[in-house]
């Protein structure tokens, strides 16, 4: 097991975790890096990667932990990517593996180019890439509010 102190990881639950595990592979590019199961084949435990980044795809195990689908599309999370390749064509792929594009590509204030979507069983999901930098002062100028913490 990887060491995780410090590291800050989500967990994202499913009716199916299996079937979204090949499905965030193929819309996003994840990587599956452990996959435990039990002697009937059913997932205990699951990690994908991304880049640096890492994720827990699990399943419905307690009426506290349910897929969006189990509760009328209601998501209390949505879970951020940042690429460093063509947004455009990123979300083209999410597309294509099925994901409905909530908000095609657009710059933001901030000088990402962002977009949203939503998996087949309702979670959210939040790509961005930055393509200019943009200085506290004129986030600040864009938008008429006051930004604290900027780097």
């Amino acid at each position: 097991m990887a060491d995780w102190r410090g590291a800050l990881m989500s967990a994202v639950v499913y009716r199916d975790p299996k079937a979204a595990l090949k499905f965030l592979e193929a819309a996003f590019g994840f990587e599956l890096f452990m996959l435990i199961e039990d002697g009937e084949g059913n997932l205990v435990h699951s990690e994908m990667r991304f880049g640096n980044a890492a994720i827990m795809v699990g399943y419905e195990w307690s009426d506290d932990y349910r897929s969006p689908a189990s509760i009328g599309g209601k998501v209390t999370q949505s879970v951020a990517i940042g690429i460093d390749t063509d947004i455009r064509a990123h979300c083209e792929r999410a597309r294509a593996a099925g994901m409905e594009i909530l908000a095609e590509p657009e710059l933001q204030f901030y000088g990402d180019s962002t977009y949203r979507c939503r998996d087949p069983e309702g979670h959210i999901w939040t790509v961005s890439q930055a393509v200019q930098a943009v200085s506290r002062e004129e986030a600040e100028a864009a938008t008429g509010l006051k930004i604290t913490g900027w780097v």
